[in-house]
C-alpha cells in the first residue's frame, strides 16, 4: 500500500470513529431535547396540553374586550347625559357570543363541494358585512354625541390599527373592529 491511501485509510477510520463515539455520549446534564426527541415537559404534536381552550379563549377574550371599552370610557370622561348613547354604542361592539361554533370546523369544510364552499364563503361574507354596518352605525352614533375634545381622544384611542400599529394588534386576525385597540 502506497503512503497516500494509507492515510486516506487512517483518517477515514477515525473519523468514522470519532462519529461513533459521539452518537453513543449521553447528552450533558441540561440538555435541551432537540426538535425530534420527546420531553416530558413539552407536549407531543397534535397534543392540546398547554393551550387554551376555545371556552377559556373565547372568556379571556371578553376580558381583554371589557377592559379595553372600560378604558375607553374612562378616557372619554362622558357625562351623564352621553351614558345612554354609550350603553347602546358599547352593546353593538360587543364580540360574538360563541365565535367558535359560528366556524366550521375544517373537516366539515373538506367534505363540501367547489360550489358549495363558495357558497359558504358568500354567505360568511354577508354576514360579516351585516355586522360591520352594524357596528359602523353604532361607532357614527356614538361619536355624534361626543364632543370634539372627546371626539379627538376617541379618534386617537378607539379607531387605532393603521400604519405604524406594527405588532400592537392593529388589524388582529379576527378582530378587525372599529371598537378601541388593544392599548
Amino acid at each position: 500500500m502506497t503512503q497516500q491511501p494509507k492515510r486516506l485509510f487512517i483518517i477515514a477510520t477515525l473519523a468514522t470513529l470519532g462519529a461513533v463515539a459521539m452518537a453513543q455520549t449521553p447528552p450533558p446534564a441540561g440538555h435541551a431535547p432537540a426538535a425530534g426527541e420527546a420531553s416530558a415537559t413539552r407536549p407531543a404534536p397534535g397534543d392540546r396540553r398547554g393551550r387554551m381552550d376555545p371556552a377559556q379563549m373565547q372568556q379571556r377574550m371578553a376580558e381583554r374586550h371589557a377592559q379595553r371599552m372600560a378604558d375607553l370610557k374612562a378616557q372619554l370622561k362622558l357625562n351623564p347625559s352621553q351614558e345612554g348613547a354609550w350603553n347602546t354604542y358599547s352593546a353593538a361592539m360587543q364580540p360574538p357570543a360563541n365565535l367558535q361554533r359560528q366556524r366550521m370546523a375544517r373537516a366539515e369544510f373538506a367534505k363540501l363541494t367547489a360550489p358549495q364552499r363558495i357558497d359558504h364563503m358568500q354567505q360568511r361574507g354577508a354576514e360579516r358585512q351585516a355586522q360591520m354596518k352594524q357596528r359602523g352605525d353604532a361607532v357614527k352614533a356614538f361619536y355624534a354625541q361626543l364632543t370634539p375634545e372627546q371626539q379627538k381622544v376617541y379618534d386617537e384611542r378607539a379607531m387605532r390599527g393603521g400604519p405604524g400599529e406594527g405588532k400592537r394588534g392593529g388589524g388582529r386576525h379576527g378582530h378587525h373592529s372599529m371598537g378601541p385597540g388593544p392599548r
